[in-house]
């Protein structure tokens, strides 16, 4: 068996090995952020505002189409880290297998989905008709090779849960490359607008997903894929979606309350959406260094419960959480204090930039709160309970932002950007809260 790449995180100080596994796995995230970052900052500056905004204004319904799919890979991490953690041979090599035949089906489904669909919920979204036809054409060709980017989640979440989190970030620099070039080519050079951010995406996918199944097919070990051997088995696949589809359900319900607050964002023209893609495009740099902490929780605390180290779980989740809100609160202000500067990046308008600046305000100060709610989230899918952050999230996120969005914001005192923006510090501060209680239910039920 080949050890070279695995990372036992049952064995050794808890700290280094949580840096071990998600320092890797931040600057994977931190690539494929700068690359689609990439693709906001060419079609912003060399297509225009429109073109922006019809890029920007997909990512939520992007995340609303995806989300459920993307919940299953998070339960094929979780079951292939506990088999991994057991020891349990053959079961892991029935996951290996099962969750790529899963991948390959997720993908298909999503591309009937996004294409058919795409373009009724632009209009439900109230896409500003100079922004629509470009949106839908960017979605067209997005979800047309949905199936690349579903097998290669899929996949590094498989390699993720043996505690390998190098290899996904080597796959993510290449195809990132690919991704930059081609969008220099097809934007500036073909002049193919929107079309040519979309293509250069589907082509650097459909990279990562062949590299990534091409090491599995390599490996030496449990996780060695034999595409004569892939089947569905039935007790694998629903374990995955015990612990999978609660997650994606959750995903698609936060996706679906920011597809709310999108779609009033839209309402005050494109100027608004552009600044505010902008915003988003930055912030995601700061979850996706927290976020690495959280998905290293998971994988942690998924590998010890299946070798039965309680206590290692308990201590992992206050440190990470401790690492979650340092870094949170120390790049939200470092972004604040650069806005002008990071949002310029994207734009030349300064009418673009100012709208940005207002999004700035209220998250980049708040956002260590995000990354500890989806921590604890992930702690307790780690320990083997998927339902209960979801019914938190839909109570005290997704909910609460609707109600706030039909109820307070059509007051026409407070119908103004802030008031859609002040919604996400209150429902995380919430659904963390309740999260804490819940992981500290559950801890206690293993343990007696």
């Amino acid at each position: 068996m080949n050890k070279s790449n695995q990372l036992d995180l049952t064995e050794g100080p808890i700290l280094s090995k949580l840096l071990q596994f998600s320092i890797p796995l931040i600057l994977s995230s931190l690539l494929q952020l700068l690359f689609n970052a990439a693709d906001v900052v060419v079609v912003g500056r060399f297509a225009g505002n429109n073109s922006l905004a019809a890029v920007g204004s997909t990512g939520s319904l992007i995340n609303l189409l995806v989300n459920l799919f993307m919940g299953l890979s998070i339960g094929t991490n979780v079951v292939a880290a506990n088999y991994f953690g057991a020891k349990r041979s053959k079961e892991l090599i029935e996951t290996v297998h099962t969750s790529i035949l899963v991948s390959f089906v997720c993908g298909i489904i999503l591309t009937v989905v996004g294409v058919i669909g795409s373009k009724y919920i632009l209009i439900l979204m109230q896409a500003p008709p100079e922004v629509l036809t470009l949106a839908t054409l960017y979605l067209k060709i997005y979800f047309g090779g949905i199936t690349a980017t579903m097998i290669y989640n899929f996949g590094s979440a498989l390699l993720r849960a043996k505690g390998d989190t190098k290899r996904p970030l080597y796959i993510l620099f290449g195809a990132g490359i690919m991704n930059l070039i081609l969008n220099l080519i097809f934007v500036i050079a073909f002049k193919m607008d929107v079309a040519g951010v979309g293509w250069a995406t589907v082509i650097s996918q459909c990279f990562a997903a062949v590299a990534v199944l091409a090491i599995l097919v390599r490996e030496k070990d449990d996780f060695k894929l034999n595409f004569k051997r892939l089947s569905i088995n039935t007790h694998i696949f629903a374990k995955i979606v015990k612990i999978g589809l609660p997650a994606g359900f959750q995903g698609i319900m936060f996706s679906f309350s920011n597809v709310i607050i999108q779609s009033s964002v839209n309402s005050f023209g494109a100027i608004s959406i552009a600044g505010n893609a902008a915003a988003v495009n930055l912030e995601g740099f700061v979850y996706t260094s927290m976020n690495g902490f959280s998905q290293g929780s998971l994988t942690f605390c998924s590998q010890n419960l299946g070798a039965g180290k309680i206590d290692r779980i308990k201590k992992q989740v206050w440190i990470s959480q401790a690492c979650i809100f340092i870094i949170g609160l120390i790049l939200g202000l470092a972004f604040l204090l650069l806005r002008y500067q990071l949002i310029g990046f994207f734009t030349t308008s300064p009418e673009v930039v100012e709208e940005g600046t207002k999004r700035f305000w209220i998250i980049m100060t708040t956002y260590y709160l995000c990354g500890m709610m989806d921590g604890m989230s992930n702690c307790i899918r780690g320990i083997g309970h998927s339902l209960s952050p979801v019914i938190t999230s839909l109570c005290g996120a997704c909910l609460y932002r609707i109600i706030w969005i039909f109820t307070i914001f059509q007051i026409p005192r407070f119908h103004n950007i802030y008031c859609i923006y002040i919604t996400y510090p209150i429902s995380w501060l919430f659904t963390f809260a309740a999260n804490v209680i819940i992981y500290r239910h559950y801890i206690k039920k293993i343990q007696s």
